[in-house]
């Protein structure tokens, strides 16, 4: 006998929800889902009428619906935002080439301005070109690293107010997850934030809409949606540490779905004991990026593949950085440490 929807009670149930466990029809379930959207932009007041918001796009099915729920949102509720995509090309051939082609066509069917932006313009230096030098291990590090700043760069040259990122509820679990993992009590505080202040100069805010939305829910309707989407994993990602925290949360998930929202109010709910040193926030004296050193993170991983010392950015080389911004030679025992990559 079929079921009908736990919500309309009309029509055939078409699809049994992650996140809730109601079986619902897929208009149902269009609506719900934009709604709860709705609901956090509202609630949390990620946006005033006028801003212009960037959309970080990389043609993935996160970034996908983001973009279009976005402009759904906006038309149906009159948010008053100018919306534009915004999207980073790392240099990793017959991955970001083909996803950029993706975003390219979704700036035709949502009819929005697209700015791209490259690691080999602001950097000098693609991502198949720092794998060759740093390797498979610790190559996640300097992308995301990157493209954190490259999107700020790029939101800076369109001028936009804020921008909006894909991260779901899966992304923010596992990032309290993996911080619980490393004693990053600092970004532990920090990562469950829906949004983030302007940080200083050259930092626009940031927001995740997405926030409470299941990755099972984003697939289910961009499926649905028939949403033009890229869905190829990154080819250096397999070795990510994320990938653990990923692989935990998904054998959670299975014997109880509520456990990523539980993780979720867990880090929100978080008290740091008074006495617990805090890095305090300043500037890069080289670019002025935000940080908590002398040199931010970016400069130091460029620094060490322009010297061709790839392990100078991983890992704390602190004690480094006056010889760096002095111009000072490394000795030979520090070059030789810096030098040796497992592969």
């Amino acid at each position: 006998m079929p079921v009908l929807c736990s919500s309309c009670a009309e029509k055939r149930a078409t699809l049994k929800r992650p996140k809730t466990g109601h079986s619902i029809c897929k208009e149902c379930f269009f609506w719900a889902f934009e709604e709860e959207v709705h609901q956090t932009i509202v609630e949390a007041k990620l946006f005033k009428p006028g801003e212009v918001v960037g959309i970080a796009a990389s043609g993935g099915k996160d970034s996908t619906v983001l973009a279009h729920v976005m402009k759904l949102l906006n038309e149906r509720y009159s948010y008053g935002l100018e919306l534009m995509l915004l999207s980073v090309d790392e240099g990793i051939t017959g991955y970001r080439d083909d996803s950029l082609e993706t975003v390219k066509r979704n700036q035709q069917q949502y009819e929005l301005p697209l700015k791209i932006v490259s690691y080999e313009e602001l950097y000098g230096w693609t991502m198949d070109a720092i794998v060759k030098q740093v390797g498979l291990k610790n190559n996640c590090t300097f992308c995301g690293v990157f493209r954190r700043q490259a999107l700020d760069r790029g939101a800076i040259m369109l001028k936009v107010d804020k921008i909006c990122t894909g991260h779901n509820a899966d992304d923010v679990a596992e990032t309290v997850l993996m911080n619980v993992l490393r004693g990053d009590i600092a970004r532990l505080r920090r990562c469950t934030a829906i949004s983030t202040a302007s940080e200083g100069e050259g930092v626009v805010p940031r927001c995740k809409p997405l926030k409470y939305a299941y990755e099972k829910e984003i697939v289910l309707y961009a499926y649905f949606k028939k949403l033009d989407y890229f869905s190829t994993e990154c080819i250096y990602s397999p070795n990510a540490y994320r990938g653990h925290a990923r692989a935990f949360l998904k054998d959670l998930e299975s014997v109880r779905p509520s456990s990523i929202m539980d993780i979720i109010h867990s880090g929100e709910n978080l008290s740091v004991r008074e006495g617990v040193k805090m890095p305090i926030q300043g500037t890069c004296s080289r670019c002025g990026y935000i940080s908590s050193q002398a040199l931010c993170k970016s400069c130091v991983l460029l620094e060490g593949l322009n010297r061709g010392l790839p392990k100078l950015g991983i890992g704390k080389h602190h004690r480094l950085h006056d010889k760096i911004l002095s111009q000072q030679p490394l000795t030979e025992k520090e070059e030789r440490k810096l030098k040796s990559v497992d592969f």
